[in-house]
């Protein structure tokens, strides 16, 4: 099921937000290079909103103990995180970000 999230100009490029999704929070991240992508918005490390971290090329930081988390796949990059996090799919329609989330 795709659900709305806003549209991609809601978004400042190199930034994320914050949104929840039901219980889940996930971060939504527009590049400087205007490419969106959604992680779980929870650092595997410590349990961190990476949407108030740092956006970097194709990376996101967690500003709190500066693990780094690839955009493209949720892949822990540096310790100290060495889990992933989640990833979502994101479709744009017209200017609209949409993710892809599985109905329970």
């Amino acid at each position: 099921m795709a659900v709305r999230i806003c549209a991609v100009e809601d978004i400042k490029k190199g930034k994320a937000i914050r949104v929840k999704i039901g219980e889940e929070a996930i971060a939504i991240v527009r590049t400087k290079a205007d490419q969106v992508y959604a992680l779980n918005d929870k650092c595997s490390h410590g349990e961190i909103s990476l949407s108030e971290g740092f956006v970097d090329n194709e990376t996101i930081e967690c500003w709190a103990h500066g693990a780094k988390f690839s955009l493209e796949t949720g892949e822990a990059l540096t310790l100290p995180a060495y889990e992933p996090v989640a990833k979502y799919e994101v479709i744009i329609d017209n200017g609209d970000i949409f993710l892809e989330i599985d109905a329970d």
